[in-house]
């Protein structure tokens, strides 16, 4: 069976960082994703987790009132990223993260493709055994972000070569992106090793937007379930009354719904 991640930086808002776990696991998720989890110290979400597993954190955005979000392909930057980097890798290795999503930051043109690559190659030696994931973002929810383009990305992995480089598959981000979740999923599920899942269009509780959830827990059921799937939305209401779908996916015999 997948196991299922509740992203903590989106659910659960209802009650601070640090209690959101417990509600996650009671809940029924399998594990945690924790998008900036730079906030408390490493004790205080070691003790809040209590075993919770923590399939992905990513690199520090910088200043996001700002603007910033992140720096691998930023031009000028690179000091600014590989400490980020490292600090990351060091949370990861504390907290157990099974993966460190690689934010490229905001950046264009041929330069930042080539300190992008540079980055995520000098990323692959510093932490050789840490899996990554880079993830395209649509540009209306970014504006400006380097990785933009499921293509783009699968190209720049392929070039790299980097077994250790995954690609994050935002079931949401496909959709704006590309229009069609189904055909992104389908061209590159070889590459993908992270999944988040998302309602269409609202971004709300998973399901609609013709996208085979179901159908997606059952090719990853075939690949021995090596990849989380995290619940990355927003809710309408309380998070815990909007669970409907997860004893779906979970069962995966009852429509999905909220």
């Amino acid at each position: 069976m997948p196991r299922f991640a509740a992203n903590l930086t989106m659910l659960f808002t209802e009650v601070p960082g640090l209690q959101r776990p417990e509600l996650a696991q009671q809940a029924g998720f399998d594990g945690a994703e924790i998008l900036f989890p730079y906030d408390h110290a490493v004790s205080d979400w070691q003790k809040a987790l209590g075993g919770l597993p923590l399939a992905l954190i990513n690199t520090p955005p910088g200043d996001w009132v700002a603007g910033d979000r992140g720096f691998a392909a930023v031009p000028g930057e690179e000091r600014r990223f590989r400490d980020g980097f490292l600090r990351a890798s060091d949370l990861a290795t504390r907290l157990g993260a099974q993966r460190v999503h690689v934010m490229a930051g905001v950046a264009r043109g041929p330069l930042a493709e080539q300190v992008y690559r540079e980055n995520l190659a000098w990323a692959c030696k510093q932490a050789p055994d840490l899996p990554l994931t880079i993830e395209p973002i649509n540009p209306d929810d970014m504006p400006g972000y380097f990785l933009n383009d499921f293509d783009q990305a699968a190209r720049i992995l392929d070039d790299l070569g980097c077994p250790q480089i995954g690609l994050q598959f935002d079931v949401w981000h496909a959709a704006r992106i590309h229009g069609n979740a189904t055909a992104v999923w389908a061209a590159h599920r070889s590459r993908i090793s992270h999944v988040q899942i998302a309602g269409f269009p609202g971004r709300n509780e998973p399901g609609g937007g013709g996208f085979d959830l179901p159908g997606l827990c059952t090719e990853i059921d075939a690949t021995g379930g090596a990849v989380w799937i995290s619940a990355e939305y927003r809710p309408t209401r309380a998070t815990v009354h909007g669970l409907g779908w997860l004893g779906a996916l979970k069962g995966r015999n009852r429509p999905i719904g909220g």
